[in-house]
């Protein structure tokens, strides 16, 4: 491979270790990397997931990001704490804040709450080459927040990425570096489950063709990774060789947005009718959304999943004539799916609704005749209420049944609580 044709940049891909649970280490004056803490989504739920585990936690007893607060061991040893994402929210700003002092925000590229991409080319006369920035950049951040973080360097986001995940995790210093001449020996060997963006289901059909390891997928002929796997075997046929060429620079918050959809995992087995009142207040969020987007959708698409007694449940989408963001118009749609496909006797565990296939708010032809003008103002009004005084300061009376779940999710970050039950 001909490296020379392709861009060469610093990147580092820098990770908190443990990240919600060294944060509430430090809260709590203990040194993250030797207590034994999980931080877990809701103490009061014995099903609840473990969202992170200290790295001692892990080693002594096995806990791990998918574990349950009732797998946790009985040891008086382990602190046991509600999750805080306002605060997660706020020291991974502050992070990033810290970076900003190292290289422009343009450079900076926000991955996750905990993971982060940062260009530094050109940066050698201010801090040194790149790996002495990463070691500033790791030595301040423990300073500053008692956090310890693993950085990967590479010569494009996707060597930093996975030489951290591989490599920089393992090794005393947290830090390791993989150019695109260091592939063979660093990033070939491995098992293709391991390399970042190669999920189970790629797996098994990387498998089926004899395919284990990355160095595998490297002299597989390109041709025939197409064949199989369109614009993703080709994508994983230039990863293998260590070619990305996403953007290293730029505004990376700016998405086009494709849809509006929420949805929720009940706490408990929901009847037809609590589900419709839930059903209701997910289509007040999506559509909410959308107007605040300047958006309509023209497609409704209703998602239900039933309790694990039964298990399935369905997905069904339908496309109206004129595109909607009024909450009662999305919701008589997905009352309409539901009642076509419910089974009428199943418990509810899961639902979500989505507005897709969008168009300019602006675009919507409005009839003189009808009520949608009078009901879209209706909209707008509730939302500039919301804004100003708060998500819950004006909800329909379903809302505030137990079926309801906007007091609830107004409480919450990422599904888990903003601020942790004991504050």
């Amino acid at each position: 491979m001909d490296y020379s044709l392709y861009p060469k940049n610093d990147v580092l891909c820098i990770d908190m270790r443990s990240f919600y649970a060294s944060v509430e280490a430090v809260k709590r004056g203990l040194d993250p990397m030797k207590v034994m803490l999980a931080v877990v989504g809701d103490t009061s739920r014995p099903g609840s997931i473990v969202l992170a585990a200290s790295p001692a936690l892990k080693k002594k007893h096995g806990i791990s990001n998918v574990s349950r607060f009732f797998e946790l061991p009985n040891d008086p040893a382990i602190h046991i704490v509600q999750a805080n994402m306002a605060d997660y929210l706020h020291v991974s700003l502050q992070i990033t804040r810290l970076l900003n002092s190292f290289a422009p925000k343009e450079a900076i590229h926000q991955y996750s709450v905990d993971e982060v991409w940062i260009t530094v080319n050109g940066l050698e006369k201010l801090f040194g080459n790149r790996r002495e920035i990463a070691v500033q950049i790791r030595d301040a951040i423990l300073t500053d927040f008692g956090i310890t973080s693993t950085i990967g360097i590479g010569d494009n986001k996707f060597l930093a990425k996975v030489v951290m995940d591989l490599h920089a995790k393992k090794i005393e210093s947290g830090i390791a570096e993989c150019t695109y001449e260091d592939v063979p020996n660093k990033l070939w060997p491995f098992s293709v489950e391991k390399i970042w963006g190669i999920g189970s289901r790629m797996k098994r059909n990387l498998h089926r063709l004899g395919i284990t390891t990355l160095g595998q997928i490297a002299q597989f002929p390109l041709s025939h990774l197409k064949k199989h796997f369109g614009v993703m075997g080709e994508q994983l046929y230039w990863h293998a060789w260590g070619i990305d060429l996403s953007p290293v620079f730029g505004d990376f918050t700016k998405t086009t947005q494709e849809s509006f959809g929420h949805g929720i995992s009940l706490l408990r087995d929901y009847t037809k009718k609590e589900a419709l009142t839930c059903i209701l207040d997910l289509c007040e969020e999506a559509c909410r959304r959308a107007r605040t987007a300047k958006k309509a959708g023209r497609t409704i698409h209703l998602g239900i999943g039933y309790s694990s007694e039964t298990g399935g449940g369905f997905s069904r989408s339908i496309s109206i004539g004129t595109p909607t963001n009024i909450t009662m118009e999305m919701h008589q749609v997905c009352v309409q799916l539901f009642n076509k496909f419910y089974d009428g006797y199943s418990k509810i565990r899961r639902v979500y609704v989505t507005l897709t296939n969008l168009t300019d708010d602006m675009d919507t032809q409005l009839d003189l005749f009808d009520e949608r003008p009078k009901q879209k103002d209706i909209g707008y009004v509730m939302d500039t209420i919301r804004d100003r005084f708060g998500a819950t300061a004006i909800l329909r009376a379903s809302s505030y049944t137990d079926a309801g779940i906007i007091l609830d999710r107004s409480q919450k970050i990422g599904g888990h609580w903003a601020k942790s039950m004991e504050n």
